[in-house]
Parts: C-alpha cells; structure tokens; sequence
C-alpha cells in the first residue's frame, strides 16, 4: 500500500507530496537507528552477560525459577543471553513493531522460542495474570533504556511502572545501580556553543561592538542535553575546575520515583577560575556489588583509559550553567543537579539547596528565542571571530557607501556588519517569526531598530513596497537556514536568488557569488561501525537484524548520504579532495540538472568506509568559506573538519583492500546530479580494484 507524505523541501523551500510505502517512517528509524552500533560495543555486551548470569545465579541460588521481564529487549539480545545463562522464561518487551517482529524471528534462529515471549507492546501496557501477557510477575528485570543523559528515553516512568505492576519487591536488576557524575569546567570554546559573545568591528567610523541583548544573556538557555564525543574535545579547550563528583545513583532493583528531584555535593575548586559549564556521563553496575561496571566516562576520567570502549549510542553530556560564575580555589561551593523524569540540569550555589530552602526543580526554559532558532553549533559559527572577520573583509571589497542591501539567512549578524561597514540602507528577510523576533531584539539592543528593516515573508512573496520601491544592489547570505539538515540543503540561498531576481538591480552583487560541491574518501577510525553488519554477537546469530537494516537502508532518502559532525569521528583521507560541482549564484537556477561523473583514486592504504562531502562558499573571487576540511590532510592523512557544521557520509557497501601498496590503481568512481527541480542531489559511487578480479571486499 502507497501513501502520500508532506515534506518540506529544505533546499526549494517548498511543501512537496510523494508517495511512500506504507511503512516509509518505519524504514527510515531503521535505517538511521543505533542498533548496528549498540551490537557492536562489546564492552556493552560482555557487561550485560556477565550481569545476567550472576542474576540469574542468585535467583537459582535461592530455589526459585528465573523469571525475566526484558523491556525493550530490541533484537532480543539480553533474552537469550538470560535464557542461555539458564533462566526458565523471559517476557521480551517491544514496542516498536518491525524490531518486535525482527526479534521473533532472531528468537527463534537461534532456537529460543520455548522460553522467550516477545510482547509487542509499551511496557506500560503490559498486564499480568492467568489471561495477561504474563501470568505472574517476575524476579528478574533487564532493560537498556539509557540514553547519553540517562534518563532521556523515559527510563525512570518505565521503571517505576515494572516495579508496581510487572516485577516483584526485591527483585534481581540488571543493570543494578546507575550512577551520573559531573565535573566543573570553563571553557570559552564551550561556553560559545550557548551565548552570544560581543562581536567587534573596525569600520571608518571607529570601532563598532555588536552585543547581545540582555535577555540572551541572562537566558538558562534550552533545555535539551548537548551529547558530544567528548574525548574529541582537545585539553586545551577547557579548565578543570572540580574533582568529578557523584552526583546521584538510581537503585533499579527497588521502587523508582520519576517525580522531580535535586541532587547537591559540596566540592573545592581546585583552580580559580570562571564556572560555565558541567562536563556529565554515568555508569552502571550490573550487580550489587558493583565489580561488573560498564562507563561512560571520558579518558581523563576512565579507569582504565587503554580499555576505553568506542560508541555512539551512549556519549558524554555538556550542560551550561544559567550564568558563568566566578570560584575561588578551595572556597567550598554547591554543585546541584536537578531532574525531573526525562531531562537533567546543573545550578552552582554557595549552600546546598535543602539548607537555604531553595529546592525549585523547575526544567529550564529559553525565553530570548536565540535557543529555539540557533542550535550549539550554530552558536559556536557564529562566534567563530576567524570567520566573522573573513566575512568582514569580503564584504569590504563588494560595498558601496549607496549599496542597497537585502540579508537572506536565518537569524544572521550579517546585516549589521554590512551596516556598520558604511551600507546606506538594509533589509533583511526572516521566513520564521521566531527569528523576527530574535533580531528584532537584538537590533534594539544595538540601536538599529530604526536602521535595518525586516522582513517577515517569504522571499518569492517579495514586493517593490516591501523595499521601499528601491533596487538590491548586495544580496547577501551566509548561507544559513535552520532547516538545513546536508550540506547542500543552504542552497536554498539559490532558490531565494531567483525568486527575487526582479528586485535586482543592474550589475547587483550576489555574496556568494558561488558555492561548490566537494568530496573525498575518508577510512573512518570508529564511525564505520554505525553501518557495520555483525552478523554474529556473543555467539548469537542476529543476521535477521543486518538483513532488516539492509532492506530499510534500500529505500530512497536512507541510500544518500548522512550528515555527520565529523570533528568528533576521526578519519583518514584516502584520496585528495576534489571538487564535483559547481553553483553559480550570480545566475538563477537553471532549468536542466547538473551533472558530474569521474574517478577518485586512492592514495593512500586503508579501508575506503565512504565518501565525505561538503560544501565550499565563494564570498568573492578570493575568499571561500570550507563547511568541510579546514586544511589540508596530513601526511598520515588525518583531516581537520570545520567543528561548526555537519558533512554529509556517503557509507560504501564494501570497502577496497587495505593491504594494497599506494598506486596500484584502486579508485572510486562516482556519479552525482544536482536536479533543480527539487533541489536534491543524487549520487552513486562504485568501487574498483585492480589487485581484486572478484570484486571488493565485504565491508569488515
């Protein structure tokens, strides 16, 4: 069965209709899901085996029949683990359908299906007694409903609901205990991720600051959790400020509240400094005694920093405090962790909340609107000084004391610089109402209310009134749209370049004035992972889940490429960059697709996991803006990705022989068509190697 799905096209800016299967949404979680990943971490795997053999040892240690409620049981890994250690039953808890449904079928590959039931089903509709889904409660929990922040997915409602209605008082638990702990930094590059840093600018007229409204300023900022790889932070970037602290443990195997909750512990700093941020990650203890213990924490922090354990399911988190905080070395303060049933948050206080009767576990709330319309990375762009000044010295070399300009971005500065820089008159366009009313206030904390006009439409909906009857003799862009999710999806700045190309004037300027396409193979050091079959995990057969994964990644939006940060995933170049298509923003967009196709040879040894692309902006014919490689890879072939935007991965099926010496004519070929029509961007690329008449080599 066809259906038909509205989607907004983030490069034409229009609504499109296609149809679908049915079950499209389904593939498409699927397909980009962590299940690949989760079966690939080890640690993660051995932990929970050793865990629920010594579960089910107690229970058979105390004459009882090992009964276990496995919630979201996934591929059915931990069921029959369970049943392997020798547990007499599992209820295996599903509520995604094409995964429950997968898990049937691993279940009963692998010859369990006389000892584990799988529920399709929210576990907190699950019932027990002689007609329910399980005929009695049972004595053994095991669940991996973790997030990066923990309690993210709805951990403790989920708990707390099995403890009063699916599991019995003083059950087995596994994991046991989970323990979150935090440590105390400053860092400018983080803390940049969250506010708005004054932004100054030399002009003709003396030095001009741009600043933030008070409001931004003194804004807790959103209240989701930033999960990063926090290893690929470098030490320079940040100060150690406190010991890491335990802030608060969960006891899985007793009665769970997910009521709201504030945690304190008194520390030292060991530094004086400047308190902005709270470095965060937990770990659990998969028995009671707490010798079997799988963590998150970061190197510095790890036990065991040779054993640490690469994954993307589970990170570390960045908090930022409501405002930075100036600590004293060894002047005693309150570090205070709050939550509620789904988020978790940070405060600094010079006494504990219970002594001061201060205890307001309230989730924090943007109200400046900067937080809902600029992500963390799109903060750190814009406070990125090496970059505001590129845009500066572009934009000297195109203005004109009677320059008209019209700014077409998302929340962009560039229509102050331009003011500042001498243009006689602006306009800005803010397609959204949460980014007219962002600038709107930051224009009145600068004084520029009366200066910039903006615009609050669409551009193709544009009138010469709307421009005071004037001609644009600048448009200009970052570009930059919140609803971008790859690198070409900005060139929606092209789309909004031909829908007012009425309202140019003669010889008008377009910055940039053109944008292209680049690409290069990359051998990734852990990221391959996430697309990695495994084909077999602790000795079960889960090809069922490979095969799943395979078919959901055969639909149409699952076989392009996926945006990544690639700062956090290092990577080799194989290959040397290469530019693949070109945009000419000073023209409209053009009526017929543009295409390219050639070869990429590899140059260097390694596993060819996929192809990286991104986007390089042309302000002017002598400055372009990389959202890909910064520089040059280095002679080992390490690449330095901008840390402010996501690169789109192109993950190959399978991989080049790595053992191939350097000019033995292994290459890539590609395909790739820009179709304006759409404004998607289709690709193909084959790999070939000369040493390997049979063809590649399956992926690792």
């Amino acid at each position: 069965m066809k259906v038909f799905c509205g989607r907004a096209n983030p490069t034409t800016g229009s609504v499109e209709w296609l149809e679908e299967d049915e079950h499209y949404d389904y593939h498409q979680e699927i397909a980009r899901s962590s299940y690949a990943d989760m079966l690939h971490d080890k640690d993660r795997n051995m932990k929970y085996y050793q865990g629920i053999r010594a579960a089910v040892s107690r229970v058979k240690d105390r004459g009882q029949k090992a009964l276990v409620l496995d919630i979201g049981t996934g591929t059915g890994l931990l069921s029959m683990m369970a049943v392997t250690a020798g547990a007499d039953f599992c209820y295996a808890i599903e509520v995604f359908k094409p995964m429950a449904d997968a898990a049937v079928k691993i279940v009963e590959k692998n010859g369990f299906s006389d000892k584990i039931k799988v529920i399709n089903k929210h576990s907190t509709e699950v019932t027990v007694g002689p007609d329910g889904d399980m005929p009695c409660r049972a004595n053994i929990l095991i669940t991996e409903l973790f997030d990066t922040e923990l309690i993210g997915e709805g951990a403790l409602p989920s708990y707390e609901h099995a403890h009063r209605h699916l599991v019995q008082a003083n059950c087995e638990a596994v994991p046991h205990r989970a323990t979150v702990y935090a440590q105390l930094v400053e860092s400018r590059r983080m803390w940049s991720w969250n506010k708005l840093f004054p932004i100054r600018v030399q002009t003709s007229r003396g030095e001009r600051v741009i600043i933030p409204p008070l409001e931004l300023e003194r804004c807790p900022g959103a209240p989701s959790v930033c999960d990063i790889q926090l290893n690929q932070v470098s030490p320079a970037d940040f100060t150690i400020l406190s010991d890491v602290l335990p802030m608060f443990s969960v006891d899985f195997s007793k009665q769970v509240s997910s009521s709201a909750a504030c945690h304190s512990r008194q520390f030292e700093p060991l530094v004086s400094g400047r308190a902005q941020v709270v470095l965060s990650w937990w770990d659990i203890e998969m028995d009671p005694e707490g010798k079997i213990k799988c963590t998150m924490a970061p190197s510095w922090a790890h036990s065991d920093p040779e054993e640490l354990q690469w994954r993307d399911h589970w990170m570390q988190c960045v908090y930022f405090l409501p405002q930075e905080e100036p600590v004293v070395q060894g002047l005693a303060l309150c570090l205070v962790a709050y939550h509620d049933d789904y988020c978790v948050w940070y405060s600094l206080q010079k006494t504990s909340p219970e002594k001061n009767g201060r205890v307001h576990p309230v989730r924090p709330v943007c109200d400046c609107q900067a937080h809902l319309l600029w992500n963390r990375p799109r903060f750190g762009e814009i406070n990125d000084r090496n970059r505001t000044d590129q845009y500066i010295q572009a934009l000297r070399t195109v203005l004109k004391p009677d320059s008209v300009c019209l700014c077409v971005s998302d929340g962009s500065l560039l229509s102050m610089l331009a003011y500042h820089l001498g243009v006689e008159q602006v306009f800005t366009i803010e397609n959204s109402a949460a980014s007219h009313r962002l600038m709107k206030k930051i224009f009145k904390a600068n004084h520029l209310e009366d200066k910039i006009n903006i615009i609050e439409k669409r551009p193709e909906l544009l009138t010469p009134a709307d421009l005071e009857g004037k001609k644009v003799s600048l448009l200009l862009g970052e570009p930059f749209f919140t609803t971008s999710l790859l690198p070409w999806h900005n060139l929606y700045f092209w789309y909004v370049r031909t829908a007012v190309d009425q309202h140019l004037g003669p010889g008008a300027v377009v910055m940039p004035q053109a944008a292209s396409l680049h690409v290069v193979v990359v051998e990734f050091r852990d990221l391959w992972r996430i697309r990695s079959p495994c084909g077999d995990c602790e000795g079960f057969d889960v090809h069922i889940m490979d095969d799943m994964i395979k078919r959901a990644l055969d639909f149409r939006e699952s076989k392009e490429a996926e945006p990544h940060p690639l700062w956090e995933y290092p990577c080799r170049s194989l290959s040397e960059p290469q530019q693949i298509l070109t945009f000419d923003f000073r023209q409209p967009v053009p009526l017929q697709p543009i295409h390219a196709e050639g070869t990429i040879e590899l140059r260097r040894c390694g596993r060819s996991h996929g192809a990286v692309l991104w986007m390089e902006y042309h302000l002017t014919a002598d400055s372009t803006v990389s959202t890909g490689l910064l520089k040059p890879a280095e002679d080992e072939g390490d690449c330095c990705w901008n840390p402010h935007c996501k690169q789109a991965v192109y993950f190959f099926n399978t991989t080049l022989d790595p053992r191939a010496p350097p000019g033995s004519s292994q290459t890539v070929t590609y395909t790739v068509e820009f179709h304006p029509h759409t404004g998607d961007i289709t690709m193909d690329f084959t790999l070939s190697d000369a040493l390997d008449s049979n063809g590649p080599n399956p992926h690792l």
